[in-house]
């Protein structure tokens, strides 16, 4: 009823979840025959539904680059995760994983579930990997070269400073950035963009990841690993986990918007580098993460409910980000309208207020400046209008198609 209640009040959202819905359909039956395509395709379903429907805006060539690329760092991620590795194990494999993706024979147990399936097999993504163009694998080589040896660093290193915290981002999500860059320049279709950028581009996303998934994190079986600061959580508590405790809630909703404020300073580094891309298949796959990205931050932001469950943004609005981001118009109105929403959470006690505003401020004017944001056709935040009787009835009527079709 919760969904269904969403989309009474959010009509203009049922379409575009029936087209999200045929969408994921189609890439299901599009599995190509050959056995490690299947299992790269396939896996890359289980372990990222969101991201198999996002890869899907790119030529088949670069798809499989891209689908190759992830799967790799998705594994290196399972080992540096997989909390009941000892350090001294765990060490010598992040460094050397590099090596192990040439090796069609090489597979480390480790992770759960759809993860495990990944690294007990992990042969086939091998062997999609030395099937890639050199210019391909040598982009993916390097990137996974330096993210092993930034995760082994950090395996022993607390996240101490905010100096700390983006070189940590930097490892896990800004070298991402760095190796789309490159694979997008590999595939002739890109100027090769400046690292800093790229680096930006990933470092919003882990971020926005970071804070998300406070709850999940703290919680982690049989131990937690956490990388939100001590620089800046250290300001409203005297450990990071009595952020949870109700009676911390003030304090928490603090910590939470400086985070948030943190993870903005990105956001303007995102849209100078989106706004360079020509390829609108590789703009697509760039700017609906990016515009999920600072939705999430509008609604994490002096949310309590950061500390007590899951903060997403609804089935819905994701559906119609997917379908309606179509050009940087878009992306600007939709950086302009969460960051509005933002805004106006702002509250003047909160210690931040002055900074965050800023830095809101910031994004809003790129977007105005850019005289764009008259021609978009994706508004997230626009006034809803009266919703007549009829309409309620074809909502729903929709509704349950999709719902039967889930079902399916």
């Amino acid at each position: 009823m919760g969904m269904m209640g969403a989309l009474v009040k959010n009509p203009g959202e049922v379409v575009a979840l029936v087209k999200l819905k045929a969408a994921a359909a189609k890439i299901a039956k599009q599995i190509p025959p050959e056995e490690h395509w299947a299992f790269a395709y396939t896996m890359l379903q289980k372990v990222s539904r969101s991201f198999s429907l996002v890869i899907q805006q790119l030529g088949p060539e670069l798809r499989n680059a891209v689908c190759v690329f992830y799967l790799v760092l998705r594994a290196l991620d399972t080992v540096e995760d997989d909390t009941s590795i000892p350090a001294d194990v765990k060490v010598p494999i992040l460094q050397a994983f590099h090596r192990h993706i040439y090796d069609r024979d090489w597979h480390f147990s480790c992770g759960e579930k759809d993860y495990k399936v990944l690294m007990d097999k992990f042969r086939y993504v091998s062997t999609a990997f030395l099937e890639l163009g050199k210019g391909y694998q040598e982009a993916i080589e390097d990137i996974t070269r330096r993210m092993g040896a930034g995760m082994a660093k950090f395996i022993c290193k607390e996240v101490e400073t905010v100096d700390d915290y983006d070189e940590y981002c930097h490892y896990v999500a800004g070298l991402v950035g760095l190796g789309l860059s490159k694979l997008f320049y590999a595939a002739g279709l890109e100027d090769l963009a400046s690292d800093s950028l790229s680096n930006s581009m990933g470092l919003f996303l882990q971020k926005t990841n970071i804070i998300r998934d406070y709850l999940e994190d703290i919680n982690e079986i049989p131990k937690s690993r956490m990388f939100w600061p001590r620089q800046i959580w250290s300001k409203y508590a005297n450990k990071l986990e009595d952020l949870k405790y109700e009676e911390n809630s003030t304090k928490a909703v603090e910590c939470l918007n400086d985070m948030v404020t943190n993870a903005l300073m990105h956001a303007e580094d995102c849209l100078t580098y989106m706004a360079a891309l020509k390829d609108i298949a590789i703009f697509r796959f760039c700017a609906i993460p990016q515009v999920m990205a600072i939705g999430t931050l509008a609604l994490c932001y002096n949310n309590l409910e950061v500390f007590r469950g899951v903060v997403k943004m609804r089935r819905g609005l994701t559906a119609r980000v997917i379908d309606q981001t179509k050009t940087m118009a878009d992306v600007y109105g939709a950086f302009y309208d969460f960051s509005s929403m933002l805004k106006a959470k702002v509250n003047d006690k909160d210690p931040n207020a002055v900074l965050t505003r800023k830095r809101v401020e910031a994004i809003q004017k790129i977007c105005v400046s850019s005289g764009l944001l008259n021609k978009r056709g994706l508004r997230v935040c626009n006034t809803q209008p009266t919703i007549s009787p009829m309409l309620i009835i074809v909502a729903v009527v929709l509704l349950a198609i999709l719902l039967a079709t889930l079902s399916k």
